[in-house]
């Protein structure tokens, strides 16, 4: 590497895409990095701006649930029968219809905990996210501006570091986009015939290397009517199949398996992978497939995943009006299956 490299002539990319909770848009995440030098400096007054952004969205949201509640009482009083004088009050009839509008207006405020709940848990999981290799690549800038940009190979060492960060960076927005674009129903789903064997192959050969480094064999069994013809979108598929032998690779131990199978019925074809892995327990198998959630946070966010993969394979079989299924028992494994329809 040449000797008059320079720190500050390492440029990187503007990163832009939206924010969504619950299918609805509520901003723009916006990531730039310029001049290094000029980053550094001025690190407080991002993370400043950060904090500001968020106190922004705490605040929409509160405006949110109190506008709400102020036309659930409105509709409570349209609701509630008008009676003169003159007229025989029927009180059992309007207490229980004040007691179905009680339990109506309830159920709706349990509704809005649980989903000023699960903001919160979104705002949080998503800055921390993006804090993280944020803050890495902070931390290496420091020590090479520092004096060990001097070093060559603690240079190039802290670079492909700074690199990997960056990598995550735009693997995080690139998953965040698809979702929005699959939420908002944008991205077309090309229903054609293809051999679903022959896809569940190329992602194992695809993701051979990686299985090998955690001592993990990923195998595949072929169904006697071969090929298997279904009917979907392909890159989509193999999209889930991926997310899926991934999701499995990093719940698993090395020296286990990893399986694809088929299961054929007269109409339909299962796909199933299965994984001799950590499991999930009963309480997380219901939320394993929000957006960030994480049943062994640290695990996870260790081998560099973006927490989206599993919500994504959950809108794409959506989108083909499928859904995932999962069977898991902990400490013994998980099976993640769906269906395709046959091609004729």
């Amino acid at each position: 590497m040449a000797s008059n490299f320079k720190i500050y002539n390492l440029f990187l990319y503007a990163l832009i895409t939206t924010l969504l909770i619950g299918g609805g848009f509520i901003g723009f995440t916006f990531l730039w990095f310029g001049n290094i030098n000029f980053i550094i400096a001025n690190i407080p007054y991002f993370l400043t701006l950060l904090l500001l952004i968020l106190i922004g969205l705490n605040i929409f949201f509160v405006l949110i649930v109190k506008n709400q509640r102020r036309k659930d009482f409105t509709e409570i009083s349209k609701n509630l029968p008008i009676v003169s004088t003159t007229e025989e009050v029927d009180f059992e009839g309007l207490s229980q219809q004040i007691s179905n509008i009680t339990q109506v207006q309830s159920k709706e405020i349990d509704f809005l905990n649980e989903r000023e709940n699960y903001r919160r848990e979104f705002l949080g999981n998503i800055s921390h996210e993006l804090k993280t290799p944020l803050f890495s690549v902070q931390g290496y800038l420091l020590t090479l501006i520092e004096g060990g940009i001097d070093d060559e190979n603690i240079r190039d060492k802290y670079l492909n570091r700074i690199n990997k960060s960056v990598d995550r960076l735009i693997y995080l927005v690139k998953d965040l986009d698809m979702i929005s674009e699959l939420e908002k129903g944008r991205i077309n789903v090309q229903n054609i015939p293809f051999n679903i064997v022959a896809l569940a192959q190329e992602v194992i050969d695809l993701l051979e290397i990686k299985a090998e480094k955690n001592e993990i064999k990923l195998t595949l069994n072929h169904p006697t009517n071969y090929p298997l013809k279904v009917m979907g979108d392909i890159e989509k598929i193999q999209q889930v199949l991926i997310n899926l032998v991934v999701n499995a690779i990093n719940y698993s131990d090395s020296n286990t398996e990893i399986k694809i199978e088929f299961h054929e019925t007269e109409e339909r074809v299962k796909i199933m992978v299965k994984d001799q892995g950590v499991g999930i327990k009963q309480e997380d198998i219901d939320r394993i497939f929000e957006r960030f959630y994480r049943v062994d946070k640290s695990r996870n966010r260790n081998q560099g995943g973006s927490g989206l993969g599993l919500a994504i394979v959950k809108h794409i079989l959506e989108a083909h009006n499928q859904k995932i299924s999962v069977q898991s028992k902990f400490g013994k494994g998980s099976n993640f299956f769906f269906y395709l329809r046959k091609a004729n």
